[in-house]
C-alpha cells in the first residue's frame, strides 16, 4: 500500500493526528508490518505540500490534526473505487486496497474485490491454457502463477461473501495510541 493512499483513505473518516493515523493503518492492514511512524509524518508533510491534506487545528492533547482537502478526498475515493489492474496485481497491494476500503466503505470494497476477482479468473484461464514450458524455472513460474490466481480467486470470493453482510464502517478509534518503550516487568 502506498502510505499516501492509506492515509488519504483513513482521513475520509475525519480529522486525525499522525500517531493516530499510524495506529489506524496498523489496525486496518493486519497482514503487513506496521509502517514506521516517521514515514507517516513525512508523508503527511508531502500530502500537505501537494494540497491533498491541510492542518485542522490541534487535538485536546495539542497534537496537530490533519484533514482532507477536496482534492485529497477525490484522490482517496479514486483509490477506494478503482483497483490497480494495469498488469499482474501485487498481492499485498490488493489486500491493502480491499481491507482498508472495507473498513471505510464496505460497498466500495465489494466492488473493488469483484473487479480483482474477474481479473484473476481471466488470468487463471490464460495461465491454464499456456503451453507447458520447456525449462524447469519457467514451469515453476507458471505453477506459482496458477497457485497465486487460485488463492486470489478463493480469498476474493470469501471477501465478497463477507462484505455482503456489512454496510457500516469502522470509525476512527478514540483510544490514544501508546508511545515510547514498554514498561519493564
Amino acid at each position: 500500500m502506498s502510505v499516501r493512499d492509506g492515509l488519504l483513505a483513513v482521513l475520509c473518516l475525519g480529522e486525525a493526528y499522525g500517531l493516530q493515523l499510524h495506529s489506524e493503518l496498523a489496525t486496518r492492514t493486519p497482514h503487513r508490518r506496521a509502517v514506521n511512524v516517521g514515514q507517516i509524518y513525512s508523508t503527511l508533510e508531502r500530502l500537505a505540500r501537494s494540497g491533498l491534506v491541510e492542518p485542522a487545528g490541534t487535538s485536546v492533547d495539542s497534537l496537530p490534526l490533519y484533514r482532507l482537502t477536496e482534492v485529497g478526498r477525490a484522490a482517496a475515493n479514486a483509490w477506494m473505487t478503482e483497483p490497480v489492474l494495469d498488469g499482474l496485481p501485487e498481492w499485498t497491494e490488493m489486500l491493502d486496497q480491499v481491507l482498508v476500503t472495507s473498513s471505510i466503505d464496505p460497498v466500495a470494497a465489494k466492488t473493488v474485490a469483484e473487479s480483482y476477482r474477474r481479473w484473476w479468473e481471466r488470468d487463471l484461464l490464460t495461465t491454464r491454457s499456456t503451453v507447458e514450458p520447456e525449462f524447469a524455472d519457467a514451469r515453476l513460474a507458471l505453477v506459482a502463477r496458477e497457485a497465486q490466481a487460485v488463492a486470489a480467486v478463493a480469498w476474493l470470493g470469501s471477501a465478497i461473501a463477507a462484505l455482503a453482510d456489512f454496510d457500516s464502517f469502522r470509525p476512527l478509534s478514540d483510544a490514544r495510541p501508546k508511545r515510547g518503550r514498554r514498561a519493564r516487568s
